[in-house]
């Protein structure tokens, strides 16, 4: 009697743990959904900042159906590359998790507009960037020049109704310059930064888009060195010159950034994954004197560079 009890115990425990583990399968197995900003984007995988969580991790698969929604009740749903999963991205996401507790994504949905905004942050991403630092140079050669200029003062009294006419003024630019860099740098925190690696611009002949062949050995050079890059990305952003209306130069610079993209994918193997939703900036940015041939011919152009995301590759300093 007591074995026989014994055994219906065990039994008895064996079938609650058979019933625990079935139970947290299809716990694993329910479909979750989560909106959120697209923090950072690495190849197959994205981090995704929600209202509960700032960092949920969803993996993209082959069966991952990215997708834009259209219509005024927003239930029509545009098939889109997953290249648009860009960081900045307000996206609407739909899966199951796995067993390291990863959201696998089998819907991916996000606006329009939504989109347009998370390009134009990513074409002028670096552009601003740039900027600040200058605007960060500037603001310490003010602030030399404003000590150099009360060591004058203490020296030049019969001087000092000018001298704090022009330190005023001086305040008041540096206050501008703090405005701007402290603007610049809200920006830079709703993304994750970047390193930029490498860089080669592409030109373009008056109101063409076709991809000229001599830029072709150097797309392949980046392309090879960008697949040896850990947590890298391509940016294309495509730009022309003010020649002609602004609607025409807007087709023309995202034709030249689509089809050099097509190249980079087509001929230099970039995964579609490590690919950023082609730029397109129009007449925008132009470095060039716009009044001249030559200026014009510069602005013609696209810009590819290779990019590594810091907090997903995890390092503090390239190695190249």
């Amino acid at each position: 009697m007591i074995r026989y009890e014994l055994l219906r115990s065990v039994s008895v425990t064996r079938l609650s743990l058979v019933i625990l583990a079935g139970s947290a399968a299809i716990l694993s197995a329910q479909t979750v959904k989560i909106e959120g900003l697209i923090k950072a984007r690495s190849g197959a995988t994205m981090v995704v900042q929600t209202v509960d969580s700032p960092k949920i991790v969803v993996l993209l698969t082959d069966n991952t159906q990215a997708g834009q929604i259209q219509g005024v009740l927003k239930v029509r749903r545009k098939e889109m590359s997953m290249a648009a999963l860009i960081p900045g991205l307000a996206v609407q996401v739909e899966g199951t998790y796995d067993d390291q507790h990863q959201l696998v994504a089998k819907t991916v949905k996000f606006k329009g507009n939504d989109l347009e905004r998370a390009q134009s942050i990513q074409a002028g991403l670096h552009e601003t960037k740039a900027q600040a630092e200058e605007n960060r140079a500037d603001l310490e050669k003010q602030s030399a020049a404003l000590q150099a200029q009360h060591e004058a003062l203490k020296q030049q009294q019969v001087a000092l109704s000018a001298q704090e006419e022009r330190i005023s003024a001086n305040r008041e630019k540096i206050a501008a310059n703090k405005a701007a860099i402290q603007a610049a740098v809200a920006r830079f925190g709703q993304l994750d930064d970047y390193y930029i690696l490498d860089e080669v611009t592409v030109y373009f002949a008056n109101g063409k888009t076709a991809l000229d062949p001599k830029y072709q050995p150097q797309l392949h050079e980046l392309a090879k060195k960008a697949m040896t890059i850990e947590a890298y990305m391509v940016q294309v952003v495509g730009y022309a010159s003010a020649s002609g209306s602004a609607a025409l130069n807007q087709k023309l610079s995202e034709d030249r950034a689509h089809n050099v993209a097509n190249f980079l994918i087509q001929r230099g193997n970039i995964p579609l994954t490590n690919m950023l939703a082609p730029g397109a900036m129009g007449e925008s940015r132009q470095v060039g004197n716009d009044k001249t041939a030559d200026g014009e011919a510069q602005n013609r152009r696209v810009l590819v560079r290779i990019l590594q995301n810091k907090g997903v590759a995890g390092v503090s300093d390239p190695s190249f």
